[in-house]
């Protein structure tokens, strides 16, 4: 029996709270203040109490208390009620605390400046919109220029790399040059009996019918000589890499000693080891085609040592 009751009583009380909730959902309500955000039929009313959740129904009535432009409780769409517009709700509270609006009052004038904020914030939205996609745009250029820099770097080690493997070859270049320059400088000490200059075509080491002929001549004239040596010396002009050019003038250099061997009977022990100068010890200016041409050569000196030639 006592279970009973407490069954009872609990149920009562139960009751009694509903509907104490439900007397209190159906109170009405009055809010003032000025729309934040709207979604739907939801609005964000911002007042002196804080937000309050508004929700428009069908039968949620609109109207202008002053009058747009004048007119008096001017009955207005929902539509107006935008971000920015200051109201007055008359409704009733629900179970989720928030106002169910009956009536809502707004004002014409301030309708206009609502209008004119919104209008105001769609422009700023694009804008944003555009910038943030310049800023995606900009993004992937930044990404292209830093693939790009990379290659770049790559390159740029690469030339290094074969700047320096140049670097080498001229050192090694001009050592060559300076040995054989010492060697044929220590024939200072011998009289010359006998030269001929070779020319030759661009890129070339044939030598000319005319050359030949001037070869044989200085040929006889060595070999009735006793204690000659003869002296080659190989040139080349300027076009072309430094390396180049000194492979060129010692290709040169070779043939003419090929030729004083096989044609003109002098022997391999009276002709000093050719030199290969390249585009150094040029005879004329390498900036003009006459100037090139004289450089394009082949040397060639019959030399006696002055004891031998004075005694």
């Amino acid at each position: 029996m006592q279970r009973k009751t407490i069954v009872v009583s609990l149920m009562t009380l139960f009751f009694l709270a509903s509907l104490a909730a439900f007397a209190a959902s159906g109170e009405k309500a009055k809010i003032k203040g000025m729309i934040i955000t709207r979604t739907g039929e939801t609005l964000i009313v911002s007042g002196p109490d804080g937000k309050t959740t508004v929700v428009l129904t069908d039968d949620t009535r609109t109207k202008d208390d002053k009058g747009l432009f004048g007119l008096e409780k001017v009955e207005m769409s929902n539509a107006v009620l935008i971000p920015g517009l200051k109201l007055k709700v008359d409704g009733t509270s629900d179970d989720q605390g928030r106002v169910v609006a009956k009536t809502i009052t707004v004002d014409g004038d301030d309708l206009e400046a609502a209008e004119m904020i919104q209008s105001g914030l769609h422009p700023t939205a694009e804008q944003v919109a555009a910038n943030v996609q310049r800023l995606e745009t900009h993004g992937q250029d930044i990404a292209g220029n830093k693939v790009q820099l990379a290659a770049h770097k790559e390159n740029i080690a690469t030339n290094q790399q074969n700047i320096g493997a140049n670097k080498q070859q001229i050192e090694a270049n001009i050592k060559d040059i300076q040995e054989n320059t010492d060697r044929f400088t220590a024939l200072s000490e011998y009289d010359v009996k006998g030269q001929a200059t070779v020319k030759f075509n661009v890129g070339s080491t044939k030598i000319s019918p005319e050359d030949e002929e001037q070869l044989k001549q200085l040929a006889q004239t060595a070999t009735g000589l006793n204690g000659y040596i003869v002296e080659v010396m190989g040139y080349a002009d300027a076009t072309g890499s430094a390396a180049m050019n000194t492979k060129l003038s010692e290709d040169r250099a070779k043939a003419v000693v090929t030729y004083l061997m096989q044609q003109g009977n002098v022997p391999i022990r009276h002709i000093v080891a050719p030199g290969a100068m390249g585009e150094y010890g040029a005879a004329a200016p390498n900036e003009t085609k006459a100037g090139r041409a004289e450089n394009r050569r082949v040397e060639v000196k019959v030399l006696i040592n002055k004891g031998i030639a004075g005694s």
